[in-house]
Formats: C-alpha cells, structure tokens, sequence
C-alpha cells in the first residue's frame, strides 16, 4: 500500500542551507514538521553517493515514526536501500515508467513539469503528483527551467489529471494565490531550509495555505 500523499507543505531539503550536514537536515525536517509540512524531499545534487545514503536513513529513522513521507530525488538505488516512501523525478532523470518499474507499486513517484506539453505527456496510472514550475525566480536549483509566472501556473492547473504540487521561487506571500490557481500544494526550499527558525516559517506558510 502506497503512503498516504498530502502535498499541503511540500520541503525540499538543501543540505547548503541546513548546516551542511545530515544533522543539521534532520534538525530541519524534524522542526518544519512540527510546524505543518506534510511531506519531505532530499534533494542534495553535489553530495556522492555515501552521503545521499547516511542522510537517507537518517531521516527515514526521524520522519517514519510520524507519519511524515520521505522522497528520494532522482536516486532510485538509495530510495530502495533506505525503503523510502517514494521517489521523485525531473524530465531529463529516468523516464516515469521506467522509474515505476523499478520502484514498484508500492511506493510514491513524482515527475517535474515545466509547460503544458509535460502535463499531456504525464502517465496517469503511474505518476502519483507533478511538480509544477518554477513559477517564480529561485535560486536554489541552477538548472532550473524558464521561469512559469502566476498566470501560466493557473492554465496548467486546468490541464493536470494528477495532484500538482507548486514550486520554485515560493514564499510568504504566494501561497494563497497559488492554492487559488488549482495547487494542491506548494514545494518550498529556502523559505524554509533559509529560516532561523523553520517551525514558525512552516506555521505561517501552512496558515496562508490555510486561508483559501
């Protein structure tokens, strides 16, 4: 049985911004939660591969005893050592149906998407959400795509047949206006991981969400 999927407060964890270290992570996820994210991404491109794995584990040991669902960005074989809840990808990683093969039925897949040739293209029976974006400048992912904008990220939300999750560039401020547009949720990294105090950031990020 796939984990239950509540996108509500997606965080995207940047080891650069949280001391740099699986401790420093950990301490991260572990106080966002307390303040109201639902799910949580390890995503630490510069990291080799032994690191990606301590953190892994690390963080399936913290987050498994609540109920929170921890995604594996890009690496398969680390999502399947550690058993975490699933995995996420970009559309120049392992294309879905080849990711869902070797993940199996069990586990939770999300695909990147950028415009609304993505979204045509998202294989309904095996993705479980999209990311959608990124709908504002961000400065945590380098290979970022074009940036979206408000207006387009609300006519790409009319074409999704799966949950949507918003990223990119988000903070307080956004949250209503991108849950009105059709999110499911919104994905945050530096409003979050850049906090000096990240259960209040996650408090006032689920509040705004809150109010549509």
């Amino acid at each position: 049985m796939k984990p239950d999927l509540d996108l509500s407060l997606y965080l995207v964890l940047d080891p650069d911004l949280c001391g740099g270290n699986v401790q420093g992570m950990v301490g991260t996820a572990l106080a966002a939660v307390a303040g109201g994210v639902t799910i949580v991404q390890l995503r630490a491109p510069k990291w080799k591969k032994r690191q990606w794995v301590s953190a892994a584990l690390a963080l399936k040991a913290a987050l498994d005893p609540i109920n929170i669902p921890l995604i594996i960005n890009d690496h398969i074989d680390v999502a399947l050592l550690v058993d975490a809840a699933g995995v996420h990808v970009g559309q120049q990683d392992i294309a879905p149906e080849m990711a869902r093969q070797l993940i199996g039925p069990h586990k939770l897949l999300g695909l990147s998407t950028s415009n609304a040739e993505h979204l045509a293209a998202v294989p309904l029976d095996i993705v479980d959400y999209i990311g959608v974006g990124p709908v504002f400048v961000t400065g945590t992912k380098l290979d970022a795509s074009p940036v979206i904008g408000l207006e387009e990220f609300a006519k790409l939300m009319l074409a999704k047949v799966v949950p949507a999750v918003a990223i990119g560039g988000i903070g307080l401020g956004c949250v209503a206006a991108l849950r009105a547009a059709g999110a499911d949720g919104v994905a945050v990294v530096s409003a979050i991981c850049g906090q000096a105090n990240p259960q209040q950031a996650a408090q006032a990020l689920r509040l705004e969400g809150a109010d549509v």
